[in-house]
């Protein structure tokens, strides 16, 4: 059919991929870091602080020119736009930023994250409402944080986009229609997952008047066309176009191993959970993507690495010197509180202590087995959901660690894969073009994307020691209910 291009941008680069439509194989691909601000290096901790949770919207077009130059885009025909979730970018009436975007988890908003729980009566409001509740990362908290705290600025905000949507419209030549998609949309605390529609009462709430918010177009859709005719499809934040990248599905699941980490999975309907331990966000393709965060994931690795005077490859060549079960050690992971039981004061426990369980290997151990049961945990908040589970993607740095490959397989209890690196929020994007590409055309069905090969990767299997992992589980989950009873209701 062609060539097509997914862009993504990220907190700190463009990466663009220009794929064959057909086979969805990398023919060209391009990179740039976003451009550090001139004065990047005065202002101390402070300064530092505001650069990681504030950007000029114009660096993200100078990162993509910069990426795509040389020719890169020579012959595509059509762009998919994956950007950074939880962004804001403020507008006023001429379509202007009233101020630079406020991006990342920006801390200062926690505050601001208690005012919109206690103004709507309690996370059960918010988890009924939008299927999340107020996090300081989220749109909806900047949007009251921005209120409180610069109110000459909210005074002149008329509309609101978030990092995909801006670089969508401006892609386009900024049009009077401004778009974003159901994934992106989902992830605002202002749009129900569950009915598929704006919130603009709860946009109103934070803010504190009236706001627009942008057309969401469906996952196949076309957001435009550029001045020169190059097709636009909806793009999607960087969750939602990974999981389109790495073809998750029903009965998939992917574990993220960042400093703190996350459990999603593909399902067929939006999901409430009372608490507000699932965030119920919608996927690329028109189903839905609930996810349940930890706060403690790689850190519990680094903490222990730290502790035992090394880094994280000798922890997990220690590790695998000892057994499963630590000799009964356990550790729960809880070094900066948790989200997951919902436990935000407290801190981690190292229990099973005894003469012969005191040695290096099996606090190395423990320190991997309590990550990983961290993570089950997680997951079985979505397994009670009635979310099926038969394979389970396991994603970041830390998934290459050796420990982390031996052990995964029996604790998650399932197939594990393990992709091989790749852009795959890029990848997911120019998937999304091709599709859209070949529905404008008639050749696709707007009911199915087109069907790229899997990515390749490592497949592990529990085998044998499924039953070994359950013993390992259930030393992790006597130990927590003893520590922290009823944790989980």
């Amino acid at each position: 059919m062609g060539i097509v291009a997914g862009l993504d941008s990220s907190s700190e680069y463009t990466r663009i991929v220009v794929c064959d439509t057909d086979t969805g194989a990398v023919v060209r691909q391009g990179y740039a870091p976003h451009p550090v601000p001139e004065n990047g290096g005065a202002g101390g901790e402070a300064a530092g602080a505001a650069r990681r949770t504030e950007a000029d919207p114009q660096s993200w077009l100078l990162s993509l020119g910069e990426a795509a130059s040389g020719g890169l885009l020579e012959g595509v025909e059509a762009i998919g736009v994956s950007a950074q979730r939880n962004g804001l970018v403020p507008l006023d009436e001429a379509g202007n930023p009233v101020r630079p975007a406020l991006v990342g988890n920006d801390r200062r908003a926690q505050t601001s994250a208690a005012d919109l729980v206690d103004a709507l009566g309690g996370r059960e409001s918010w988890a009924q409402a939008v299927g999340c509740v107020p996090r300081s990362a989220q749109p909806v908290t900047k949007l009251r944080h921005l209120a409180r705290q610069e109110p000459e600025a909210a005074r002149r905000v008329a509309e609101v986009l978030q990092p995909h949507d801006w670089l969508v419209w401006q892609l386009l030549g900024r049009p009077h229609r401004r778009t974003t998609d159901r994934g992106e949309a989902s992830g605002t605390g202002y749009w129900s997952a569950a009915a598929e529609s704006w919130r603009s009462d709860l946009a109103e709430l934070a803010l504190g008047r009236p706001v627009r918010l942008p057309e969401v177009v469906g996952p196949a859709e076309a957001a435009g066309q550029t001045p020169e005719g190059l097709l636009i499809s909806a793009g999607t934040g960087e969750t939602m176009a990974a999981a389109f990248g790495l073809g998750v599905g029903v009965g998939d699941a992917v574990v993220s191993l960042g400093v703190s980490g996350s459990v999603f999975s593909v399902h067929h309907q939006a999901l409430v959970e009372p608490n507000g331990m699932i965030t119920s966000l919608a996927d690329a393709t028109g189903m839905h993507l609930p996810v349940v965060y930890t706060l403690n994931a790689v850190r519990t690795l680094r903490g222990a690495a730290e502790l035992l005077g090394t880094d994280l490859e000798g922890l997990s060549a220690l590790a695998l010197k000892s057994t499963p079960g630590s000799y009964g050690l356990v550790l729960l992971p809880y070094l900066e509180g948790e989200r997951t039981p919902d436990l935000p004061h407290t801190a981690g426990t190292l229990a099973g202590l005894r003469q012969e369980s005191m040695k290096p290997e099996h606090l190395a151990r423990a320190a991997f087995e309590g990550m990983l049961c961290g993570l089950v945990d997680a997951l079985d908040v979505l397994r009670g959901r009635g979310v099926q589970v038969n394979r389970v993607f396991l994603l970041g740095p830390a998934a290459e660690l050796p420990a982390v490959r031996s052990i995964a397989p029996a604790l998650l209890g399932a197939q594990v894969v393990i992709p091989q690196p790749a852009d795959y929020a890029a990848l997911g994007a120019a998937r999304q073009a091709a599709w859209a590409l070949g529905v404008a055309r008639g050749a696709l069905s707007p009911r199915q994307p087109p069907l790229w090969p899997a990515p390749a990767g490592q497949v592990l299997d529990p085998g044998e020691e499924l039953a070994v992992g359950q013993a390992v589980r259930q030393q992790y989950t006597a130990v927590r209910e003893q520590t922290h009873p009823g944790a989980f209701g």
